[in-house]
């Protein structure tokens, strides 16, 4: 007696008028066509092969990408100017400034907080751009290094940075001016223990230190600093 194709599916009296037939030996294919046949003649939704779309691939599809779904539009009042973004809500406050908005003066070092190279000025004071969201600057005046200047009459510290020799390879430089300028606003200039103490959040691995003190305190000694 032969055996029963593994891939046959036994046949019901149901069946029967779909043309099932043991001893064709379906195929998985040929099986769950029946199988679908049969559901249907009872009134039972037929089971939906894998790969199958449930539903219809037209209906109900986003305008935009999951990503693009998740952008916010924000403003951002830049060396006064008034920039508009659409960013994602996560996007620091450094990347927005390089990477959307072009002022690459303020530089990415560490990323983590920890050297000061992003260090810019908002509402007059200082703050690390990479650790601060750009939605979180709304409504805020932000000071880059680029806004320092008045045309090519240099900022009284970039000045004193100049005249002291305050940067070697220049890369801290930035994050260092931006810093110095908060710090004279804030009056942490009345001896080198107090610049140094107050500036330490900012490194330069070129060891320029004595001549930033020596820049910090001329700026601050001509009391044009703060501006």
């Amino acid at each position: 007696m032969r055996k029963p194709d593994r891939l046959s599916a036994p046949c019901s009296p149901a069946s029967k008028e779909t043309g099932c037939s043991r001893e064709a030996g379906s195929s998985r294919r040929h099986f769950i066509s029946q199988l679908a046949a049969l559901s249907a003649g009872l009134g039972v939704a037929a089971p939906i092969s894998r790969g199958a779309s449930q539903t219809n691939p037209t209906e109900n599809a986003p305008d935009q990408s999951p990503e693009e779904n998740s952008l916010i539009d924000i403003t951002l009042r830049v060396n006064g100017t008034t920039r508009k973004l659409r960013v994602d809500p996560r996007v620091t406050l450094l990347d927005a400034l390089r990477e959307r908005l072009d002022l690459v003066g303020t530089k990415k070092g560490c990323d983590q907080g920890a050297c000061g190279a992003c260090t810019v000025l908002v509402d007059g004071t200082r703050v690390i751009a990479c650790l601060t969201l750009a939605v979180m600057a709304q409504g805020k005046e932000i000071t880059t290094i680029e806004g320092l200047a008045k045309g090519d009459e240099l900022h009284p510290v970039q000045a004193a940075f100049v005249t002291c020799d305050g940067f070697q390879c220049g890369y801290c430089t930035p994050g260092q001016i931006m810093s110095a300028v908060g710090c004279i606003r804030e009056g942490h200039t009345k001896s080198d223990t107090e610049i140094r103490e107050f500036m330490s959040g900012n490194i330069c691995r070129c060891g320029a230190y004595p001549n930033i003190v020596d820049a910090i305190k001329l700026a601050s000694a001509e009391g044009k600093g703060a501006i």
